[in-house]
């Protein structure tokens, strides 16, 4: 795979900060070519010493992640082990969580599902004000989140909230997101990549090992198990049998789910009448 044609590009600013853009068309949706891509860059970081931090961004300013890919092409990652033995969406996740490199969710666009699992296993999160929709879309489709969208969120926002999302299942904007800490800051559009770029390059100033010791020591109180993040995979991936999942799963294919269109762009308001004989007005 050369590096224009992977989903995952890696910008080098300097030896100590990297972009990393997230390029699928047309609604990054999170396949197998996605997880292929977030596998190398993580051995590419964990070759890199002088590496400091990444900034993880998307090339479409309407989808930062959309969510998993639900046509069953991708479905051989989660049967697929990574190198920390987990499977791959999990071993990328955690991998990610522990890795001496600090990492930054820089978001606009709809982020939902897995998406949302992924800047949720990034250390910090910035969303546009006007452009970032987030949402845990997965048991209005009829399954659960998967890749540790229970065990993270619930750390981060608390239990009432982390309900609230999960089983409302709906997009919350950004204000949304930062009051209850879904993210760390909503900032206006026009500020975002200008306080994001500031943070980076001040967090590549300082030398790796007390950064990398201080995000351990935090990790240890702020982070779920390895079992924990088990559980939730072998749940979803037992939902998927389930026949009413599969009639709502249906339903989203024969109202546009990934396509461009009005199903992707207001997912949540969609899934409360997904089996209604009318589309979401």
């Amino acid at each position: 795979m050369t590096e224009a044609s992977t989903p995952v590009r890696v910008v080098e600013e300097t030896a100590a900060y990297w972009r990393i853009l997230f390029d699928n068309p047309p609604l990054n949706v999170v396949d197998g070519r996605v997880f292929e891509g977030l596998e190398e860059l993580l051995s590419r970081m964990d070759a890199s010493p002088d590496l400091r931090v990444v900034v993880f961004e998307s090339a479409n300013p309407e989808f930062y992640l959309a969510h998993f890919d639900m046509t069953g092409k991708s479905a051989s990652v989660a049967r697929t082990v990574g190198p920390s033995g987990l499977p791959i969406p999990t071993d990328a996740f955690v991998r990610l969580t522990r890795s001496p490199v600090v990492s930054i969710a820089k978001i606009r666009g709809r982020v939902r599902g897995v998406g949302s699992e992924f800047v949720l296993a990034c250390d910090m999160r910035f969303g546009s004000r006007e452009r970032t929709i987030l949402g845990q879309p997965e048991v209005g489709a009829g399954v659960i989140p998967g890749g540790g969208g229970t065990e993270r969120l619930p750390l981060l926002v608390g239990r009432g909230r982390a309900l609230e999302i999960v089983l409302g299942a709906n997009d919350f904007d950004a204000d949304t997101a930062e009051r209850y800490g879904y993210i760390n800051r909503a900032l206006p559009d026009n500020e975002l990549d200008g306080f994001v770029d500031e943070l980076a390059r001040r967090i590549a100033s300082f030398d790796r090992r007390p950064l990398a010791t201080a995000k351990e020591l935090i990790n240890k109180v702020s982070l779920p198990t390895v079992d924990q993040l088990l559980d939730s995979r072998n749940a979803f991936a037992t939902t998927l049998s389930w026949p009413e999942t599969q009639q709502r799963v249906q339903a989203l294919f024969k109202r546009g789910l990934q396509q461009e269109g009005d199903l992707e762009n207001r997912f949540g308001a969609h899934l409360a009448t997904l089996l209604d004989t009318k589309p979401a007005g």
